[in-house]
């Protein structure tokens, strides 16, 4: 196997690793649950309104396919390092998928925006992406309006997103007093307040 070759099969591996990594994302979503929501009722029995077993079984699998996931970009990171320049251009292309990309095909000028951010907490992920009051979200990662079109209106399927994605970038395309901004943004805990992002996020 040539260098360029072994670059192209990780790469291959890290997509199959991280489609993987959404489906068990999918499996806490569809039972209203993340990484940190108690299986137990105030009586301390296992709740009956969840799949107890599926949510512990993928908060495991979650943890292990972030763990293999990051020891397999430091693999690439070698790998490409042995290729030569126009190859390595090309598996990282391979590599790196459009977090932002529309599968509409509108433009992101015609995009519609799906939520508006209410507040931004000083020192949050939100801050440090320079997401600020006031601005409409077109795109966060892979969602867009699209994902959101169900009545009532709920951001489950970002709150899920941003848990696939702790500790890793994502683009977040937003309108800023008419004008198209794109964010990289990188949700994380441990940063002085509640949850990944430090930020209120409400549909429109």
């Amino acid at each position: 196997m040539t260098a360029r070759e072994r670059a192209l099969a990780l790469v291959s591996r890290k997509e199959a690793l991280e489609a993987e990594l959404s489906a068990q994302f999918s499996i806490l979503s569809s039972n209203q649950s993340t990484m940190n929501t108690p299986l137990v009722d105030k009586e301390g029995f296992p709740r009956a309104d969840i799949d107890v077993w599926a949510v512990r079984h993928a908060r495991v699998r979650i943890i292990e396919l972030k763990n293999d996931i990051s020891a397999l970009v430091d693999e690439m990171a070698v790998a490409l390092a042995a290729v030569g320049p126009a190859d390595a251009s090309s598996a990282r292309s391979s590599a790196q998928t459009d977090p932002s990309a529309n599968e509409t095909g509108l433009s992101q000028e015609n995009m519609p925006a799906f939520a508006k951010v209410d507040g931004v907490a000083p020192g949050s992920p939100a801050a440090t992406a320079g997401l600020l009051r006031e601005d409409q979200i077109l795109s966060f990662g892979r969602l867009d309006a699209s994902d959101f079109a169900q009545a009532p209106r709920s951001l489950q399927p970002l709150a899920a997103l941003v848990g696939e994605y702790e500790n890793r970038s994502l683009d977040v395309v937003v309108r800023r007093n008419g004008t198209i901004l794109t964010l990289g943004f990188t949700p994380r805990s441990g940063w002085g307040g509640r949850g990944l992002l430090g930020c209120h996020i409400t549909p429109i």
